[in-house]
């Protein structure tokens, strides 16, 4: 009888094949330069010494400007110690090839860029112009955009990181603001026994409306929230696991609650251009006098009409006798947790390109890394970038080989 795994099946040949093992790529250790952020409203830096400390101890070498992480209220000392070289002169740290971020590079730092440098950072595409695209492209950059690297859950880690901090921290502000202190009413946001709780009105029902509304309950405050998405709100409900006052977003019922509140939130993203304003001067007109507005969308226009960017340094103005807190960029004001928060992110993702044999074979790989690449070596990979810009673009997979 013959055998039965040399017997002959229709459609199969019997001539044996070359079995095929996978390779394992060789681990490449990295230079990673780690530049001072140049806008005077950034605080935070993208690896905390503890960051830097495990990437060296991985093989990687890491060089940073000095006074880079002072606004995070890191001592050169502190990365030092961690391994870290620190340079004192800008241009050294573009000498790495790995540059990471945490605001994009300003014109001036992308003439410090050699080609063939790969740029970890954020995009914020609606603060850039054509000619921050054409600069790179004519130094052959590689760039992955914070706001588009996914996770392996396909959520976008830093982004909601970061909205985590926003909603958390618009409502410590908005208590701050409250406070007769700093012009207010002389309120505690909250509540205690024997006094009616101050209102929260929170518009926006995303990572941002669910962490604040998540700190005002835990404050004592009344809070109601407002989204023109029922499954964002539902989704809301869930989360915090107790009754909430939500409603869809209707002018009128919107117009109410605002006369009531004692602070208003603005939390809706964009969903395309610039986020809606759903509060018109007309219903801001109408709330109680030293109430707090914090915009938190202000980045992207923000929900207020009445709102108008403010600095750090002067973040509030009052119309109509409200209070408007209107700083883009909340994070940087918290800038030591936001800068854990990030490098909860880069370290693994820095080390994954490591053990992946570089960025290339990293970018071939991983599908959640290479929704954040926005060119690669010069050529726009980003549809969205190069149909706003009118700049020529490519597919990455194309591009990348596979």
């Amino acid at each position: 009888m013959s055998n039965p795994s040399q017997m002959w099946v229709p459609g199969f040949s019997m001539i044996p094949k070359e079995e095929m093992l996978e390779i394992p790529s060789k681990a490449q250790s990295l230079f990673i330069g780690i530049p001072k952020e140049s806008w005077l409203q950034e605080k935070r830096v993208a690896l905390t010494p503890e960051a830097v400390r495990l990437l060296v101890n991985n093989g990687h070498r890491i060089r940073i400007e000095t006074e880079a992480g002072q606004g995070a209220r890191y001592s050169d000392m502190d990365f030092s110690e961690a391994g870290a070289e620190i340079v004192y002169d800008a241009k050294e740290v573009y000498e790495a090839d790995v540059i990471v971020k945490v605001e994009p590079p300003s014109l001036s730092e992308i003439e410090f860029f050699k080609p063939k440098q790969l740029l970890i950072s954020a995009l914020q595409l609606k603060t850039r112009k054509r000619e921050y695209f054409k600069k790179l492209m004519d130094k052959k950059i590689t760039a992955l955009a914070y706001e588009h690297i996914k996770d392996e859950d396909g959520i976008v880690p830093i982004v909601r990181s970061m909205s985590e901090i926003a909603g958390t921290t618009s409502i410590l502000i908005a208590s701050e603001y409250l406070s007769n202190m700093r012009e207010g009413k002389g309120y505690l946001l909250g509540g205690i026994s024997g006094v009616p709780p101050t209102e929260v009105l929170i518009i926006g029902a995303g990572t941002v409306g669910i962490f604040a509304a998540k700190t005002a309950l835990a404050l004592g405050a009344m809070v109601k929230v407002f989204d023109k998405s029922i499954t964002r709100l539902r989704r809301l409900q869930e989360t915090l696991n107790q009754p909430v006052y939500t409603s869809i977003l209707q002018p009128n019922i919107l117009s109410k609650a605002l006369k009531r509140a004692d602070v208003a939130i603005g939390a809706l993203r964009p969903e395309k251009g610039r986020t809606p304003t759903v509060v018109t001067e007309d219903m801001v007109e109408k709330m109680k006098p030293g109430s707090v507005i914090v915009d938190v969308s202000i980045d992207n226009g923000g929900v207020f009409e009445t709102s108008e960017i403010t600095t750090h340094d002067n973040p509030v103005f009052i119309k109509h006798g409200v209070i408007h807190y209107c700083v883009p960029n909340i994070a940087s004001r918290v800038s030591r947790t936001a800068s854990f928060s990030l490098s909860n992110v880069l370290a693994p993702l820095l080390l994954d390109i490591s053990e992946k044999g570089g960025y290339l074979s990293a970018l071939k790989a991983n599908p959640n890394l290479r929704s954040g690449l926005y060119l690669f070596n010069g050529i726009v990979t980003n549809k969205a970038i190069g149909e706003w810009y009118n700049l020529p673009y490519s597919d990455a997979e194309l591009l990348i080989g596979f």
